[in-house]
């Protein structure tokens, strides 16, 4: 059995500072469009969302680097709940690791967005 957790926290002012500093073309090298058209602008969701890819890597043991933010996209399932994407460098890791199954929670505040990475599946040999 091959059992991965990650967990990120981020203070949303800091996500806020970024979009403000760079606009568009921060928001679009992090998010996807799928993700930006059904979070919109709220700064708390995206955090969450922010703070879910860098759960992810974290899971996968590599930190956002070769794993791509756009890599890892976290949209709503039919019950609003977020379900994760995998794409590019991140789908073949988790291939390669034998990462099947992907469970993701979200939650924020008015001041912080967490999120929990937990992945499982048989070790490849």
């Amino acid at each position: 059995m091959n059992l991965r957790t990650g967990i990120d926290l981020i203070e949303i002012s800091r996500l806020q500072e970024a979009f403000d500093k760079h606009g568009d073309r921060f928001r679009t090298r992090v998010f996807t469009d799928r993700e930006l058209a059904e979070v919109g602008d709220r700064i708390d969701s995206l955090a969450a969302r922010w703070a879910a890819k860098e759960a992810v890597a974290k899971a996968f043991g590599t930190g956002i680097g070769n794993v791509q933010w756009k890599d890892i996209e976290i949209l709503r399932g039919p019950n609003r709940e977020p379900v994760l994407h995998l794409h590019g460098y991140a789908k073949d890791l988790a291939e390669k690791e034998g990462l099947t199954t992907w469970a993701i929670s979200l939650s924020h505040t008015e001041i912080y967005a967490v999120a929990t990475a937990v992945a499982l599946g048989e070790r490849k040999t």
